[in-house]
């Protein structure tokens, strides 16, 4: 029993990691297929939350790449005076927010898109920026300062192609029309500026809150003295 139990075990590892592959591969599809590619990720299951986790981290890894191993003709940091971590919230902060507001906005408005669907489809757009990227970081240590118009060049394009697929998930997976779609996204714009002042205000009220009991603190301390 304890041989069949392992064997079906093995077969079980070995058709999830085969399905894996495949939705990770499947981003390859949906980012020059990006209507069908995104309406199957969803209603087909040809998606995975592993494959999108993989591809928000590499996309991380190559933010933190780029500004590392790229040559300073191009990308020219003070390692001194940065911050990892501010780099990663850069990229993650902004999703998070993303997802709920453009979740929030659309549930009230006949959306069909869950947060997970919203989350996964997101994720999916941010695979031409790996892929344009990491090359571009190699091509910077060959390409001479009057080239730079071919570094910048495609690295604006790898921005647009993931602005472009982060629409048309938002379009396949709310399964709203072109105008219905950039209507919503215009509402997502404003509800995440929104959040990110009533999130200001929250933490600046908490931080003069905080400031003025330790004040208060140290005065009672003071006088006690």
């Amino acid at each position: 029993m304890s041989y069949i139990t392992k064997k079906f075990k093995k077969l079980g590892q070995k058709e999830t990691w085969s399905h894996y592959l495949s939705t990770l591969k499947y981003a390859l599809y949906v980012i020059f297929h990006p209507a069908d590619g995104y309406w199957d990720l969803i209603h087909a299951n040809r998606g995975s939350y592993a494959a999108a986790n993989t591809i928000l981290i590499l996309t991380l890894i190559t933010r933190i790449w780029r500004l590392q191993f790229s040559s300073f003709l191009f990308v020219d940091i003070n390692w001194d005076r940065t911050n990892i971590l501010i780099q990663i919230a850069a990229i993650l902060l902004p999703l998070i927010v993303f997802c709920l507001c453009n979740w929030g906005v659309t549930t009230l408005f006949d959306g069909k898109g869950r947060l997970g669907q919203i989350y996964m489809g997101t994720c999916y757009a941010f695979t031409p920026y790996v892929l344009i990227q990491l090359p571009l970081i190699i091509a910077s240590h060959f390409l001479l300062m009057d080239e730079e118009a071919f570094y910048t060049t495609f690295g604006v394009i790898s921005l647009l192609w993931c602005l472009i697929l982060i629409f048309m998930a938002m379009m396949m997976i709310n399964q709203y029309s072109f105008g219905k779609t950039i209507l919503f996204t215009v509402f997502t714009l404003f509800g995440m500026a929104v959040f990110i002042f009533i999130m200001l205000l929250f933490f600046s009220v908490i931080s003069q809150g905080v400031a003025y009991f330790v004040s208060l603190a140290r005065e009672i301390m003071f006088r006690l003295d």
